[in-house]
Formats: C-alpha cells, structure tokens, sequence
C-alpha cells in the first residue's frame, strides 16, 4: 500500500461588493411636530402608570367590584341569619291564621267618593291612546300630559248628570278598582291582604265597583237599567249560593255608606224605580254591616268643597304649596277648573250636612255648644289659662282673661269674618236667599280666558251680597246653594233629601230621593 496521499482543499478568495451608503433624507417639519405630540402622549400616558402596568380606570374598577362582592356577601349572610330565627308575622290576619280561624261569610268592601278607579272607553279625539286606560287613580299621568282634555272627561253634563254625548268613564271592576289610590297610597289593600291571609280570596271577597261621581240613582241608568246595582245583588245572590249559603258580611267607607244604604232600599222596592227582592231579601242575604268613617249625617267640609272648591284637601295642598292653584300652571286656572267639574258630580250633594238647624245648630245654638271638640287643645287651654290667669278649677277652663267666655258658634256652618262666627245672632242681618235673582254675566266676568261656573250667571252686586250677609246655618246654606248654582241644585233636589221625617209613613218617603238619608227612611 503506497503512501497516504494528502489532499488540498482549494482556497477561494471571496471579494465583498462595496456598499455605498447614503446620507438620510432631511427631517421635514411636519414630521417632527408629529413626532413631538407622539412623545408628549407616551410621556402623559406613563405618568397614570405605575410600574406595574396599573392605570387608574384599572384601580377604579377593581375597587368598585371589589365593593359590590363585599356588599353582596354581607347580605347574603345577612339573609341567612335573617332566616335562621324567622319572626312570626304579626299581622292581624296572620295572628287570626294561627288561632285557627278562615273564612266564613263572603265579604263585600263598598268604597267611597273619588277611591275607586275610573277608566274611559270613549272619548273625544283629544283622548286618542286612552281606550280603557285610567283617567282616575293610578298615577295621574294624564292630568299633566293633556289637562283640559282630563277635565272635559272627568266632567258631567249640567243638565242630565251623565256622561256627556260621546263619552263613556266607567268604573274599574274587581279588588284593583280601590285597593290604592295611587301607587303607594293604599286605600283597601291592606284590608284584602289580611283577609287573604285569613284565607279569602276571588270567590268570597268582591269590591264593589261604581262611579262615584253619579248620584246614586243614575248609577243606574248609566248603560241599561239595573246596571250597578242589579249587578251587586245578583253578586250578592251568588256569593251567598256558593259558599254554603254563608250570608255576605258588607264593609262600606265614607260615602259608600250612603251608597249601601241607598242600595238596601232599592233592592227591596218594587220595579221600576227599585230591585224587586222583596222585604226579606236583606234579611235572607246580608249578616251584618261593618261601617267605615260613615257619613250618614253628612260633612261640613262639603259645603266648602261645592261653595269654592276648598274643601279641606284642597287647602292642605294651597298650604304646602301657595299659589299653584292660582296660578296659570299647565295653561289653565286650576281652583277654577276644580270649582267647575266637582260641581257636575251630583254625588258631592250627598254629602251635605242633614238634619238641619236641629241637628247641626242654628246662630246660637249647637249640641256642642260648652264641649271642646280637640282634648289636645282643651288640656293645653286649661293649662295656659292657669298659668296666666290663675284658673285652678276645671269649670273655668272654658273663659278667656277677665271671665269673658269663648263664644264658639257651631251652627254657623259658613261665617265671613272671625267677628262674625262671635257676634250674637241679633246683630247680624240676614236676608231671604230665594229672592236672588239669576242674573246675565257682566261683560267683565264673560271674557273668554275666565272658566265658566254657575258664579258667572250672577252679577257682582248679587255676590256682594252674600258677602254681607257674614253667616249661614246648615239650613240657609241650602237656600244660598240654589241661588247661586241653580242647575246643581236642580239635579241635587232630584236625587236627595237633607232634612228630618215628620211622619216616616208618609207615602212620600218610598220616593228614592229620601232612600239615602237615615233621618228620613225606615
């Protein structure tokens, strides 16, 4: 074998091409100015960035999820500590639930003025979108939406006491019609909710849905005879068959009272004018009757409320907020407007004290004459009166300083002047209101910007007049009523009776006017 033979590689020489490098373009202003806003953004952004990376938008937010856990947790256990030791409840138809006690008789809940809803199913083209929709309870979004066209609707003819041509309000049917007046203002819902408790429900508890504004009669008549009231005592009959022939329990409040009582004799009297059931029909379907806040004697603020519209409620409301029922809010003159619709509801006339000058008093006299209405006020008096004057003795409680006495005229229903509810009976001039007459409007008071009342049909000099006068009885005031409002009155006369049988069997008295005053039916 020869000789290792050693190979060469070949050695290449590698020759790199020359670059010619060439000098950058020169730096235009716009790109500098662009570059300088770049750096001062980088620059502001890092300085909301701590080291790690956090900026403030992340800290806030894991705070406020941070927040939300910890408050849900906490109620959480709450909740389960809550549970843990449950309270009875203590209402008092669950109290009743656990003494064994349910259901019984069937119970009928009878509201009274202005509780129950009204809803409208026809009306003029100012109430498009209101089909069956609430003008009355609820939230009384429509009084600020379209307040003149709400007024039209809420008004009754002046004539006939209906619904104008081309309306139709009707009331709510069923537990919703009166159970709150508006959202939490509840009327009867807290009686429905113990009943249910107890165990009442659908079929053994009816509210009795009506419109408040008719008188009672013409709730009648409203659609086809026999509509309100046939339709409560065929309920009646109902209620009675289906629960074992378990009599009704009625519940009426405040003016629903009136409306029963109206109800019991109308069901009882022969047709046209009455039910036809005969005069055992009470007595075979109704065990007793469970009076609210009766009316049946009347209230004095409804004298106020026909007179000027400021009854009570509504001074309450001028008082917490002077001047908006003066004012021209929402385009019309509100007090005006109130005066003007409450006096179509025949149903306020209801409400007029009965019983005259023998029940309420007359000038001088009244049965509270010498008795303190408010206790509150008699013991804080008494105890002023012993601190200034030295009065120690009970008896004296009743006179002011030097022996005077507190002259507190009852009777005087309306009185112009506090001077005038004081002075004695001999010095006040009284006149004969059946001698007003009806005058024209002046031209001041028949401008079109002023709300038309009856008020406009009697001219300055007759207003004075009752002015002057200073004071009214329950019996007088009547009297100024039919001067002043004719046509009200017209159809008050129609469809109710303020006074005192003479003689109850009197024929007169089976006429449906007197079926709502307990002084003047048996």
């Amino acid at each position: 074998m020869g000789p290792p033979f050693l190979r060469l590689r070949k050695l290449y020489a590698v020759v790199h091409p020359k670059i010619k490098y060439e000098a950058p373009p020169p730096i235009s202003e716009d790109h500098r100015r662009h570059h300088h806003q770049q750096q001062h953004w980088l620059k502001k952004t890092n300085h909301n960035t701590d080291p790690n990376g956090w900026r403030c938008v992340d800290r806030c937010c894991w705070m406020i999820g941070y927040t939300c856990t910890v408050w849900w947790v906490a109620l959480l256990l709450y909740g389960s500590l809550l549970h843990a030791d449950v309270t009875p409840d203590q209402s008092p138809g669950s109290r009743l639930r656990r003494e064994g006690l349910g259901p019984l008789h069937p119970v009928i809940m009878v509201p009274g003025i202005a509780n129950g809803g009204l809803e409208l199913w026809e009306g003029r083209p100012c109430s498009e979108g209101l089909f069956r929709k609430r003008i009355w309870g609820g939230n009384f979004a429509e009084i600020f939406k379209r307040p003149r066209c709400w007024l039209e609707h809420m008004s009754l003819d002046n004539e006939t006491g209906l619904d104008p041509e081309g309306i139709r309000v009707r009331a709510v049917p069923g537990l919703v019609a009166a159970d709150y007046f508006t959202p939490g203002y509840f009327v009867w819902a807290i009686l429905i909710k113990n009943l249910a408790r107890i165990g009442y429900e659908g079929k053994n508890m009816h509210m009795t849905a009506y419109d408040w504004r008719l008188s009672f009669q013409n709730t009648e008549v409203t659609v086809i005879p026999n509509f309100v009231y046939g339709s409560l005592k065929s309920k009646i009959e109902l209620m009675v068959r289906s629960n074992g022939n378990k009599k009704v329990v009625v519940v009426p409040h405040s003016m629903g009272v009136l409306y029963f009582l109206h109800f019991l004799k109308w069901v009882e009297a022969p047709p046209p004018l009455g039910g036809g059931g005969g005069s055992q029909w009470c007595a075979k379907h109704i065990k007793a009757i469970m009076n609210i806040s009766p009316t049946f004697l009347g209230v004095p603020k409804a004298v106020s409320g026909i007179f000027s519209a400021e009854a009570k409620d509504i001074a309450f409301a001028r008082a917490m907020a002077p001047g908006i029922l003066d004012s021209g809010i929402l385009g019309l003159r509100a007090l005006e407007h109130i005066m003007r619709v409450s006096q179509t509801w025949d149903s306020i006339i209801s409400l007029l004290p009965k019983g005259g000058e023998t029940i309420w008093g007359n000038l001088d006299w009244s049965p509270e004459q010498g008795y303190p209405c408010d206790p509150t006020k008699k013991r804080f008096l008494k105890s002023s009166l012993t601190d200034k004057f030295g009065l120690a003795n009970s008896s004296d409680h009743g006179k002011l300083g030097l022996g005077a006495e507190e002259t507190v005229h009852y009777g005087r229903i309306i009185s112009f002047g506090k001077m005038a509810s004081e002075l004695p009976s001999s010095k006040l001039s009284m006149i004969n209101y059946k001698d007003f007459p009806i005058d024209n409007p002046t031209q001041g008071r028949s401008s079109s910007e002023q709300v038309w009342t009856e008020y406009n049909e009697m001219n300055f000099d007759s207003i004075r007049t009752i002015v002057e006068n200073k004071v009214y009885t329950t019996k007088t005031i009547l009297d100024l009523f039919r001067s002043v409002a004719p046509k009200l009155m017209r159809r008050a006369d129609a469809h109710f009776s303020h006074g005192i049988a003479d003689d109850l069997d009197d024929p007169k008295y089976s006429h449906y006017k007197y079926w709502s005053n307990p002084l003047e039916t048996k």
